[in-house]
């Protein structure tokens, strides 16, 4: 968590000049047509009306980076600043998710519109920093270019989605929601439900106390809080990626986090300590086998990877907790 709080050698945007800013551009809007290039390739034997969809977003996308590097050429020569989205504080990759074997066309959606949703943003602080009227012209057509962009995720329903295939309309508040909320906080429910294990059931073994061990789990899970809620927010301050306020996110994640922990700790306020620690270990069970789900629902990610990364290694955290108990 701390390495992605200080996000180590990543230049902060505002220290960007504007040949480092037009690279950037470029290069992210490289990255983006070649995504949707690969959308189109993904779901074209389902849904052609979608393929050519994406086609014509990948066009676009080319068609932004042909001006930006026009512009470029004209004021800075051939060659472009190797800088991209990693290297700035605040600017998150593009996730991973479209390289999938398969991919839902809900999870297509929600992605498209992220990605139009960040790029809007981008390009409107982009705009702010630039002095040089043309290239903030250029940087804020552009930005209106994304904002129309963001309403894609709709056309994917109302024009090619029909009958059984058809899902249900997300408004862009129920979407900015699962940016701002759901998000950080399943990542949180994650992280407390793996990294208080060890403690708790270390504490447990090592005293037979089920009051002492609450107590340990009661720390373990509001100190994880405390912890995940400030990396989030500080993790970035929404502006270039619209991923909303950045205490809001934090107190989802926080909370979350929080809540991962207790669910396992809460049991051993029970005095008997093998009637308490029984329990416990059950809701460990359950809450292994639900994050792994909530990462195949949620999170995009195939469930026997989810099931390798979460169970297989939440049970070593466990198991480690209880031979460290009993050393």
């Amino acid at each position: 968590m701390l390495s992605r709080w200080l996000q180590a050698n990543r230049r902060e945007f505002t220290s960007l000049d504007i040949r480092e800013i037009l690279s950037l551009a470029v290069h992210s809007e490289e990255e983006d047509g070649q995504i949707y290039a690969a959308y189109a390739d993904r779901v074209r034997a389902k849904f052609p009306a979608s393929a050519k969809l994406f086609e014509g977003m990948a066009a676009e996308e080319n068609e932004h980076r042909r001006q930006l590097l026009d512009l470029y050429q004209q004021r800075f020569g051939e060659t472009l600043v190797p800088i991209r989205r990693e290297h700035v504080r605040g600017y998150l990759s593009r996730k991973p998710v479209w390289l999938m074997a398969e991919l839902s066309i809900e999870t297509v959606r929600q992605q498209v519109w992220e990605m139009e949703r960040a790029a809007y943003h981008f390009y409107l602080e982009a705009a702010k920093q630039v002095a040089d009227a043309e290239v903030r012209k250029l940087l804020g057509d552009l930005a209106e270019q994304e904002k129309k962009h963001e309403y894609t995720a709709d056309r994917l329903e109302a024009e090619h989605l029909h009958g059984d295939a058809k899902a249900e309309e997300a408004s862009e508040e129920h979407r900015q929601f699962v940016l701002t909320y759901v998000q950080p906080g399943l990542a949180g429910l994650m992280d407390g439900s793996v990294s208080t294990l060890a403690p708790i059931f270390a504490a447990a073994f090592a005293t037979g106390s089920t009051w002492e061990t609450f107590l340990v789990g009661l720390a373990a899970s509001v100190g994880a809080g405390i912890s995940m809620g400030f990396t989030e927010a500080a993790s970035d301050d929404g502006k270039l990626t619209g991923r909303g306020s950045p205490v809001r996110r934090g107190f989802a994640a926080g909370i979350m986090t929080a809540v991962g922990g207790l669910g396992h700790a809460l049991p051993y306020l029970i005095t008997d300590f093998w009637t308490a620690t029984g329990i416990a270990i059950a809701v460990v069970f359950v809450e292994l086998w639900a994050i792994a789900f909530i990462q195949n629902r949620f999170m995009s990610t195939p469930f026997w990877r989810a099931v390798l990364q979460v169970v297989l290694g939440g049970s070593l955290v466990f198991a480690a907790g209880i031979l460290i108990g009993n050393a």
